[in-house]
């Protein structure tokens, strides 16, 4: 079912500002940045051994993380674990009367597929499953 833990998501009001810390402090290779539209965001990547480190700052006042940040301040927003499968996932999951924020995948950074339960269903926790997509 679960593969890996793919990566923790970390909310900052700024990137540039942040990096540093994971690049030069923590010594973490970092892979890039990318903006994701569809989430409002825009995102860095550092890996961390098989997981990565992703940080998320939002480009539009009304995105989540924009929300998130306003009402928690920078930490992290969520952990994302990698599936095979997302879509029977989601499935079985919503079979099973767990509650969901997204019924179906999504596009997320790197071209993978995303989706997230909500944290009422998860002990308080933001969580993300994810399937890899075409780089």
């Amino acid at each position: 079912m679960i593969k890996k833990i793919s990566h923790i998501g970390i909310a900052v009001t700024s990137i540039e500002e942040a990096t540093p810390f994971y690049r030069d402090v923590l010594g973490l290779e970092y892979e890039g940045t990318e903006v994701v539209a569809e989430q409002k965001v825009k995102v860095a990547f550092f890996v961390a051994g098989e997981s990565r480190i992703e940080l998320l700052e939002p480009t539009a006042a009304d995105s989540p993380v924009a929300k998130f940040l306003e009402k928690n301040g920078p930490g992290v927003h969520h952990i994302a674990y990698e599936v095979a499968d997302l879509a029977q996932r989601l499935l079985s999951l919503k079979a099973s009367g767990l509650r969901l924020i997204d019924e179906a995948p999504r596009t997320g950074a790197h071209n993978t597929r995303i989706a997230f339960l909500h944290p009422k269903a998860s002990g308080g926790v933001l969580t993300e499953l994810c399937q890899p997509g075409e780089h």
